[in-house]
C-alpha cells in the first residue's frame, strides 16, 4: 500500500425503485475499478454501503482491486438519507483510526452518494448531513452525488458539496467516479504524516 491513501465510500440506494438501475451502476463501478491504473491502485481504498430504510455494509474499506458489486435492491420502499449519513460518519471515524495506526498519510475521504429518489425522511436528514460535513471535523468527506432516473437534482446538489452529477445529463457513473478521484489526487496538497488534507 502506498504511503498516502484516499478512502472512498460508495453509498448506494438499494431500495425497490433502484431495480432498473443496479446493472448500470455495477457497470460503472467496474469501469471505475479498471480505470484506476496500477500506479494508483494502492493509493485508493473503497468501501461499499447500501441503504434503503437502513444502511448495510456491503464491503469494508479495501484496495480497489477488491471492489464489490452492489447488491440487488431489497424490498424496502423507503429511502432514508439520515441513517446512512450517520453510518458514514461512524465508518469514517473508525477507518481513520485504523489508517492512522498504520502510519499512513490520509487524504480527506470521498463519498459517492448514488440515488434515484427523494429522501423519505425529509425532516431529519439535513441534521445528519450537517454532522457528516461539519467543517470543524478534520475527517469530513468530500461529497459527490450521482442521480439516476428521476432523482431530485436540487436535493442531490445540496448534498454534493464537492460535485453533483445526473445520469439524465448524459454522464456515466464510471466517468464521474474516475474524474472525482483523479481531481482529488492531482490537486490536493500532499498530506502531512498521519494528517488529513
Amino acid at each position: 500500500m502506498g504511503s498516502d491513501v484516499l478512502p472512498c465510500y460508495v453509498a448506494c440506494d438499494i431500495s425497490l425503485s433502484m431495480a432498473d438501475h443496479i446493472d448500470e451502476l455495477n457497470a460503472g463501478l467496474r469501469e471505475f475499478r479498471g480505470a484506476v491504473h496500477a500506479s494508483l491502485l494502492d493509493r485508493v481504498l473503497c468501501s461499499v454501503i447500501g441503504f434503503g430504510a437502513e444502511p448495510v455494509l456491503v464491503q469494508r474499506l479495501l484496495p480497489m482491486d477488491e471492489l464489490a458489486d452492489l447488491p440487488a435492491p431489497g424490498v424496502s420502499a423507503g429511502t432514508d438519507f439520515g441513517p446512512v449519513f450517520t453510518f458514514l460518519r461512524a465508518s469514517i471515524e473508525s477507518d481513520a483510526r485504523v489508517l492512522a495506526a498504520h502510519r499512513l498519510q490520509v487524504h480527506r475521504p470521498l463519498v459517492f452518494f448514488l440515488s434515484d429518489g427523494q429522501p423519505t425522511d425529509p425532516v431529519t436528514w439535513p441534521a445528519a448531513l450537517s454532522r457528516l460535513t461539519d467543517p470543524a471535523w478534520e475527517s469530513r468527506p468530500r461529497m459527490v452525488t450521482f442521480g439516476v432516473g428521476d432523482a431530485d437534482g436540487e436535493v442531490l446538489a445540496r448534498i454534493g458539496t464537492y460535485r453533483s452529477y445526473l445520469s439524465r445529463d448524459g454522464v456515466r457513473l464510471g466517468t464521474a467516479l474516475i474524474a472525482s478521484v483523479m481531481h482529488v489526487l492531482s490537486t490536493s496538497r500532499p498530506p502531512g504524516d498521519r494528517t488529513l488534507s
